[in-house]
């Protein structure tokens, strides 16, 4: 039997057909993995693991002692902050401190205003302020009773900002403008949008 140019043609494309799909095969075959050999541990390297699990683990009571105790700390420290459910609240709070001293005074100072519209700032990472502006006419000595009264309270408050205006009378009153800022968690400090 011979073969003619139509079948060498067919056998040759038939050839180098086979030859592409051996070759195709052979480079998308997925490469098996290497079976993972189990690590052999000496007892001596065993050993030494194990002193450097128990030095660490002799460490935990130490640590949890430590812990403790900066956790005390910072609740001591923390106890003058101002708590409430929302920053109106927290205002309101801190207004009562300030009512208070005011009305603790030798000579009880009366608020002509007072200003709560302020809305809550951050300070720092973890805290927040809130602020209560006041004002009032008094003589000298009972603003500076006042102010040392303030640093005297329990809650941890400051005075922000004060204006301090002379008046014309016999009586050598002032009239002061008194911005007090309460600390507060950063919880009640509204996030901004756009902030990072």
């Amino acid at each position: 039997m011979t073969l003619g140019t139509r079948d060498k043609r067919a056998l040759a494309l038939l050839g180098g057909a086979a030859l592409v799909v051996a070759v195709l095969s052979v480079a998308w075959q997925p490469e098996s993995a290497a079976p993972a050999a189990a690590p052999v541990d000496s007892i001596p390297v065993a050993e030494l693991r194990l002193e450097r699990l128990r030095r660490t683990a002799a460490t935990v009571p130490g640590k949890e002692q430590l812990r403790k105790q900066v956790t005390a700390e910072l609740e001591a420290r923390e106890k003058g902050l101002i708590r409430a459910d929302t920053p109106a609240l927290a205002q309101a709070q801190l207004l009562d401190v300030v009512r208070r001293t005011a009305r603790a005074l030798p000579q009880s100072i009366d608020f002509t205003s007072i200003e709560l519209g302020q809305p809550p700032s951050p300070l720092g990472q973890d805290y927040g302020e809130v602020f209560v502006s006041v004002n009032f006419v008094c003589p000298i000595e009972d603003l500076v009773n006042f102010l040392a009264e303030l640093t005297a309270q329990p809650e941890a408050i400051a005075t922000r900002e004060m204006r301090v205006t002379h008046r014309p009378d016999k009586q050598k009153t002032i009239g002061v403008r008194l911005t007090i800022s309460g600390i507060v968690p950063r919880s009640l400090v509204p996030n901004k949008r756009g902030a990072l």
